[in-house]
């Protein structure tokens, strides 16, 4: 699963993900419906929103948007958990996770530092590899 910055990344030409998302099979990569809203969200807070609708709204359908709804009891058990130990992240980053959690796929980010606080989460930060 992709998480927003990733596909940001991409579709700014960043870190050589175009490579690796090849490499590993556009059928293979999917993002959150969270995901889809962040990009939405960012196009109406763009300077050049007409410009950033044309590139977004060609990229969302390159990848299955995986739906929320079976995500909502690990949402609701780790944002509660993270609300308790203070560590608590955005609500769209937890529901996020938690759809790659219930999904049972990878999260790709480079956002480890926050997502690493959600339990069961397999990361991996494809950032870090184009480094080296």
């Amino acid at each position: 699963m992709l998480d927003t910055n990733i596909c940001i990344f991409f579709i700014k030409g960043q870190y050589e993900l175009n490579k690796k998302i090849a490499e590993i099979g556009v059928e293979n990569c999917f993002i959150s419906e969270m995901t889809v809203a962040e990009l939405k969200y960012g196009i109406e807070n763009s300077k050049t929103v007409e410009a950033m609708r044309i590139i977004v709204e060609a990229f969302i359908p390159k990848f299955a948007i995986i739906p929320i709804y079976n995500s909502l009891d690990i949402y609701a058990k780790e944002k509660a958990k993270l609300r308790k130990e203070g560590l608590l992240i955005d609500d769209f980053d937890i529901l996020i996770g938690a759809t790659a959690i219930a999904s049972d796929m990878i999260m790709v980010t480079n956002n480890v530092a926050h997502l690493s606080r959600l339990n069961d989460i397999q990361i991996e930060d494809w950032t870090t590899l184009a480094k080296k």
